[in-house]
């Protein structure tokens, strides 16, 4: 159990994986501190929420200073990679990070961690059933460029505060939603669609439970080793999209057929894109390991809960 005298502050508290992680923190006795983006008429949350726009230097540094934390995990980000305005995802993703490490240099905060998620994406469309750190970087969007960019800024901040970089592949987990694909191939099933239409079924990607990406956040921060780094954060396993659509057939004993509809092929896709997590494993021990089955049936247990009878 950490001591309540550890403070850590969470951007992005409000969002999938944000609230994962502020759980996982409190539960371990972290006084966690959640920042959000201020919204018209959005009620009180949290007794430890702090509203605070990302990208006003003055908001960033009361946040920080009201905050003091010891340790600052920054999620808040442009994730998808298909928003439809570059400059924001730029904007927020970048210029939005160079605030806040500046805040915590001006503050001496953020002294015992500073952990920044970046992608697998930088890597780019690569065939590989192993990516390591080391593979060249080739990103292909607007986000995966950002996220490289920031990596890129964040490596000034070096000398004066203990920056990890995490380079998450995908993940997914129970409160996720849409637009994201698996969360999309739950819905239908949760719904009992008939069918399902999909882009490649065939390709196979490296999918983590999102309480496995969270567990390893906090052994990360805490692991005085890991400051200064870069790290993939994967699974080693590859699962192919159609073998989704199978593991739901099993879990609810329902088939639902799939039409491949050529909007949503992309060209130039990878076959196989599996990343290494050999160098986490070297600093960490083994990650929490969540059967995939197990998220999906968890997963859709939560979304049918959702859907009015």
């Amino acid at each position: 159990m950490a001591s309540r005298s550890e403070r850590v502050l969470v951007t992005g508290a409000g969002g999938f994986t944000g609230r994962h992680l502020c759980a996982h923190l409190r539960e371990r006795g972290y006084r966690v501190f959640g920042l959000t983006e201020p919204l018209p008429g959005q009620a009180d949350g949290h007794e430890d929420e702090i509203q605070a726009d990302l990208l006003d230097t003055a908001a960033m540094a009361a946040a920080v200073g009201a905050t003091a934390p010891d340790f600052v995990v920054h999620l808040a980000a442009i994730a998808f990679p298909g928003h439809a305005h570059s400059d924001v995802v730029y904007r927020v993703n970048l210029m939005g990070t160079l605030v806040l490490l500046e805040s915590l240099a001006a503050a001496g905060a953020g002294r015992k961690g500073v952990l920044l998620p970046s992608t697998g994406t930088v890597y780019g469309s690569v065939e590989s059933d192993a990516l390591a750190e080391t593979a060249p970087v080739a990103p292909a969007t607007h986000y995966a460029v950002s996220k490289l960019a920031m990596e890129h800024m964040a490596s000034l901040f070096g000398r004066t505060l203990p920056i990890i970089i995490v380079r998450p592949f995908n993940y997914t987990g129970p409160g996720q939603r849409e637009p994201y694909l698996v969360p999309k191939i739950v819905r239908h099933f949760a719904e009992r669609a008939e069918f399902i239409e999909l882009g490649n079924v065939d390709v196979v990607r490296d999918f983590l439970d999102v309480r496995t990406v969270v567990d390893v956040y906090r052994r990360l921060l805490t692991e005085p080793a890991a400051a200064g780094q870069t790290f993939n954060l994967c699974s080693g396993n590859g699962i192919a999209i159609r073998d989704v659509v199978t593991q739901l057939e099993r879990i609810t004993g329902r088939s639902m057929a799939i039409r491949v509809n050529p909007q949503f092929v992309r060209a130039g896709e990878a076959r196989r894109i599996v990343g290494s997590s050999a160098k986490l494993r070297a600093v960490i021990g083994e990650p929490l390991s969540v059967p995939f089955a197990t998220t999906l049936a968890e997963m859709l247990s939560d979304l049918e809960s959702s859907i009015p009878n």
